[in-house]
């Protein structure tokens, strides 16, 4: 059985990429958000998954990316070259969601450093852990 978490998206995120996918993918972004709300609420099964990749487990908090694809695309969630930074809290059973963006939002060659820049510049509570 798994815990059920509550799911916070970050004032940051709404702002910046998650208004373009609104914007671009319309209805479609409304599906692809809920589901992705509900597998937030469920992160403890994502763990078991190739979907996630953990980039920081300090304490009681945990850094993760995640992929996923538009609701009606083709593309896998992996081809798609969308992805989601997480931070889950287990202590309080909470999920934040820190940045939602295609990488090909982020420009650059190195989309790892460029994410990991804009969580720091943008999130205090987050910037010692990188």
């Amino acid at each position: 059985m798994f815990t059920k978490y509550a799911v916070a998206t970050e004032h940051f995120a709404e702002r910046h990429f998650i208004k373009n996918f609104k914007k671009k993918y319309k209805t479609a972004w409304d599906i692809t958000w809920r589901a992705m709300i509900e597998e937030f609420k469920r992160t403890d099964a994502l763990f078991n998954t190739s979907i996630v990749e953990t980039i920081i487990d300090v304490d009681n908090i945990k850094i993760v990316k995640t992929e996923f694809r538009i609701a009606g695309s083709k593309k896998s969630r992996k081809s798609s070259g969308n992805r989601c930074i997480v931070a889950v809290h287990r202590d309080i059973r909470m999920v934040y969601v820190l940045l939602v963006y295609h990488k090909n939002d982020l420009g650059g060659s190195n989309e790892t450093a460029r994410w990991k820049q804009i969580i720091k510049e943008n999130y205090d509570q987050y910037r010692d852990l990188f």
